[in-house]
């Protein structure tokens, strides 16, 4: 038995991604703990929360304003990588890999939020 969400690609990925960022952040700094490292943590968790979320409610208008809301925090994961990278957090390949990969997430919930207009 499975629920719906969990045959999304946009989920899966969303929940790979997650996996990635959460072993990145844990190189940052200490002094990072409670800023970058949690804000990126809580945006890139709440990609999959909301496509998951999303998923289960059968209004197109609902469905869309949680998708809205994982989109929203593609861009603010985005953000913060373009913030660890000027904090030499990371290196500029890992930063144009992870740049991608979340460019491709963003693609893909777009396509998928206009698929079930």
């Amino acid at each position: 038995m499975s629920f719906k969400f969990e045959k999304l690609l946009i989920w899966q990925k969303a929940m790979d991604l997650a996996e990635d960022i959460q072993k990145l952040s844990k190189r940052f700094p200490k002094e990072e703990q409670y800023n970058l490292t949690s804000q990126i943590n809580r945006a890139v968790d709440s990609i999959a929360l909301n496509i998951a979320e999303g998923s289960i409610i059968q209004s197109n208008p609902e469905q869309h304003r949680f998708l809205g809301y994982a989109i929203r925090s593609i861009a603010e994961v985005v953000t913060c990588l373009h913030k660890a990278k000027r904090r030499a957090y990371l290196s500029d390949e890992e930063f144009e890999k992870l740049y991608k990969d979340f460019q491709d997430l963003m693609n893909m919930t777009i396509g998928f939020k206009n698929k079930i207009n």
